[in-house]
């Protein structure tokens, strides 16, 4: 008979998106508490020093990935290569929206000094920001936030996750309360 540990592997290899305990539960037709326990041997076997990969916690779900010490050795041939790469304005922008989230286009300017409107676009065709509301101010001008994909292309499992900012980085970040 095939252990737990074995069928809890199998289902994260198999799957591409990142699975929660229920959803790991209901697949491979076993309880929750035999999910959790077959994930403890998991991460026990994985965090041998001849393991490559690990079980990573990402967007509320887990999955199989490699381990972080080697990712930057595999990035290259493995990563989304030129589809992985953003340009350091889409970066900047993107990061101004994660620290900032809702933010409004025009905040974004007000920030970044510059017009945002290609950059926004390109993460939101990245799926790496939605529209997520409406500001209550005249005009009504659309919000923008993360999405589970930002989680996913930068290995968090939650906005949570993100470098704190002190000092002068977080100052530029700060919005004016009446814009």
């Amino acid at each position: 008979m095939l252990n737990d540990a074995a069928l809890v592997e199998a289902v994260l290899h198999l799957e591409s998106e990142p699975l929660d305990v229920h959803a790991l539960a209901q697949i491979a037709v076993i309880s929750e508490e035999r999910v959790e326990s077959a994930l403890d041997v998991l991460r026990e076997r994985y965090a041998a020093n001849d393991s490559g990969i690990e079980i990573t916690a990402v967007s509320g779900g887990l999955l199989l990935s490699p381990k972080k010490e080697l990712w930057d050795l595999l990035r290259e041939r493995y990563g989304k290569k030129n589809e992985g790469r953003l340009s350091r304005a889409a970066m900047e922008t993107l990061a101004i929206i994660a620290y900032s989230q809702p933010v409004t286009r025009s905040e974004i300017e007000m920030i970044r000094g510059v017009q945002a409107d290609n950059m926004i676009r390109i993460l939101l065709e990245r799926n790496l920001i939605r529209e997520s509301g409406k500001k209550d101010i005249p005009g009504k001008p659309a919000q923008y936030s993360t999405t589970k994909e930002f989680l996913q292309f930068f290995r968090m499992e939650s906005i949570a996750d993100l470098p704190k900012l002190t000092g002068a980085d977080a100052d530029k970040f700060e919005l004016e309360e009446n814009v």
